[in-house]
């Protein structure tokens, strides 16, 4: 069985490739002349399609090693078997993309979006006068991640089982309801990663670092967890949270009393090193001055919460909707913020008396992939704070105090 690929790649010249995509966009848009782009085993190794929108591209087998697809939109294209490897994939969309037996060795998929994606092992077979059918082969073996990138990246519901995924970067990545049983993750770094529902059974795992991901509800069934660090990672919440024999969100309705009073009623609260995560979410409850460092609300659904001037340091929001929040002078120093939602959130600063205000600290805190999106951080501090791949477009960050640590901001 031959297993040269060379030969049966087609180079492409740059006007032919123009043409191609733009007859792809007439094709996306309904307009005549339109035509489905499907460059088939075609050779565009080190080729610049930045930004483009791919969708429904048949690139089966094709040569993009190097290639910069930045940005580009290939939701439900078909990339089987195609050769990705060292190519610039960060913040694409390959959502519902089959990238079975896809060459991915080496790629930077930081902040991408694979939600629902196939990325099982796959070979090509085709037609050859003189050998009948053979498989084509790339340099390294097909459905192969080693050393790729995907921090960040959301893979939710994607289909990994029996990836070769050795030494990658799953750093903060959503992996909820992947499938990765029999993948081999041997030295993979998880730290952080949501593996909620994950299915990792009979996964290789040995010499894992997931520090802090999210086990909840994950199938570890025969997975290989030899020299793993499993430091302070997250389990499913408990089915209910007791605060002095009182239910939590009795306890709650206590604070929000006193918040709606005035302290007329009620009594302002000391809730550290809470779960939160029974209460499912907290949408619109006025807790200002709430005072909770390094308690548990990861995932929970926060969306226009008062919480101003709360403490709030070393909590896990990740993944949380902090939609509309009011978080004015709240400190959040040292908070886990990764994937959190804070569109239009208010995180300016809070006035505690004539010509005195709080600002709202992120110092330290981790906002990677965070959505900052039209939200209002006029006089904010971020010190020291890790915005890697966050969306900072239209947030106002008038006077705010900005000392961070970051690859990409958008």
């Amino acid at each position: 069985m031959s297993t040269e690929a060379v030969p049966h790649h087609v180079a492409l010249d740059a006007n032919t490739l123009r043409e191609a995509v733009e007859a792809h966009q007439r094709y996306l848009a309904g307009r005549a002349g339109g035509r489905r782009l499907s460059l088939t085993y075609a050779d565009l190794s080190n080729c610049s399609l930045e930004g483009f929108d791919l969708r429904e591209a048949d690139l089966a087998g094709a040569r993009l090693d190097g290639a910069n697809l930045n940005r580009a939109n290939l939701s439900r294209a078909i990339l089987f078997g195609a050769d990705l490897r060292e190519a610039d994939l960060r913040r694409v969309n390959l959502k519902r993309a089959d990238l079975r037996g896809a060459c991915l060795r080496g790629a930077n998929l930081a902040g991408a979006d694979l939600a629902g994606c196939d990325l099982r092992e796959g070979r090509i077979a085709l037609q050859d006068k003189l050998d009948g059918f053979r498989v084509l082969r790339h340099e390294h073996r097909p459905g192969e991640l080693n050393y790729a990138i995907l921090a960040g990246a959301n893979l939710a519901g994607a289909q990994m089982t029996g990836a070769i995924a050795m030494a990658v970067d799953f750093t903060d990545a959503n992996l909820a309801g992947a499938m990765l049983a029999g993948a081999r993750l041997h030295r993979a770094v998880l730290d952080g990663a949501d593996l909620s529902g994950a299915d990792l059974g009979g996964a290789d795992l040995t010499g894992a670092s997931m520090k802090r991901a999210v086990l909840a509800g994950v199938n570890l069934e025969h997975a290989r967890l030899d020299d793993a660090d499993l430091t302070d990672v997250l389990r499913g919440p408990p089915p209910a949270i007791y605060v002095d024999d009182r239910p939590l969100d009795e306890v709650l309705a206590e604070h929000e009393a006193y918040c709606e009073t005035d302290g007329a009623r009620g009594r302002v609260l000391n809730l550290p090193d809470v779960d939160f995560r029974p209460l499912k979410h907290l949408r619109h409850r006025k807790l200002t001055a709430l005072v909770a460092p390094r308690s548990i609300l990861f995932g929970m659904d926060l969306q226009g919460v008062e919480l101003q001037g709360a403490d709030l340091s070393g909590c896990d929001l990740r993944g949380a909707n902090l939609r509309d929040a009011d978080l004015r002078g709240a400190k959040l120093t040292d908070a886990q913020l990764a994937r959190a939602d804070l569109r239009g959130a208010r995180l300016g600063p809070l006035k505690i008396a004539e010509g005195r205000f709080v600002r709202t600290d992120f110092t330290r805190a981790s906002l990677r992939n965070a959505d900052f999106r039209g939200a209002s951080a006029q006089r904010a501090r971020f010190l020291e704070a890790d915005i890697t791949q966050a969306r900072m477009t239209g947030c106002d960050l008038t006077g705010a105090e900005v000392e961070v640590l970051a690859e990409d901001v958008a």
